[in-house]
């Protein structure tokens, strides 16, 4: 009988051109795939929750697949994380309903920045958190994102080249952290555009900088106009740091 397995992955983007397969470039997907391909000896199609850029890294992305082959759960991980490189490892696989579908079943994501707030680059951290040497007033940047909380157009914090027409998203959850030297934003939402979390990270340094006022998200989202936002912050730093479904992975 076919069985649907997930495989629950753990990566770090740095080495690759994102998630999805391409013709002319190395994606974290196709590495699954030449590893799937290894253990099963057939190429099965995957499907993935979540497109992720160059060089975004995640503590947790789900691919679910079909098998007619009988290999226990525990033994299909220890075979994917022989056959994949370092950088890729498959936490956990589990099998699943029939139907069940890794992206349109997904409820929500919650994606953390990761900022090295310090005089010094710390050699640990290179490729894994954005370096910023500037002080960072953390209350004031969780105060001032909880204006991205609620259902908005959030055009203005989409990358300008989005061929996406419906650009309105929820944000369930916004918070910014500290953790010793490491500034943290952490958000969640029913779906992102591209770059947005990347963007709302630009913003809020804006706003750091006193380039921005405080206050001015709402009037940053009212614009419908990428070019009010801020830079788009460095990939190194954004996790995908768990996928929400109707039952806990954890």
């Amino acid at each position: 009988m076919r069985r649907n397995l997930l495989l629950i992955i753990e990566y770090d983007g740095t080495a690759y051109h994102g998630s999805q397969v391409q013709k002319n470039a190395l994606g974290i997907c196709q590495v699954i795939q030449d590893a799937l391909q290894k253990v099963l000896g057939v190429r099965e199609d995957i499907v993935a929750c979540s497109r992720t850029d160059s060089g975004v890294h995640a503590r947790m992305f789900c691919v679910n697949f079909y098998t007619d082959r009988d290999i226990l759960c525990v033994k299909m991980k220890y075979a994917m994380n022989f056959h994949l490189p370092w950088d890729i490892r498959v936490s956990d696989c589990r099998e699943v309903p029939h139907g069940f579908h890794a992206r349109y079943q997904a409820r929500g994501k919650r994606y953390v920045y990761q900022i090295w707030n310090a005089d010094y680059e710390s050699p640990f951290l290179k490729n894994r958190a954005l370096f910023y040497r500037y002080p960072i007033r953390e209350e004031l940047l969780n105060r001032a994102c909880q204006d991205f909380v609620g259902t908005h157009d959030f055009t203005s914090l989409c990358s300008a080249g989005s061929d996406i027409e419906d650009k309105v998203r929820t944000i369930t959850q916004c918070s910014v952290s500290r953790e010793g030297n490491m500034v943290l934003f952490t958000v969640t939402g029913d779906g992102f555009l591209q770059n947005m979390v990347r963007i709302m990270v630009g913003t809020l340094l804006r706003i750091s900088e006193g380039k921005l006022a405080p206050h001015a998200i709402p009037q940053v989202l009212a614009k419908r106009d990428r070019a009010a936002a801020g830079i788009t912050a460095p990939a190194c730093g954004l996790y995908l740091d768990y996928v929400f479904y109707d039952w806990d992975f954890r």
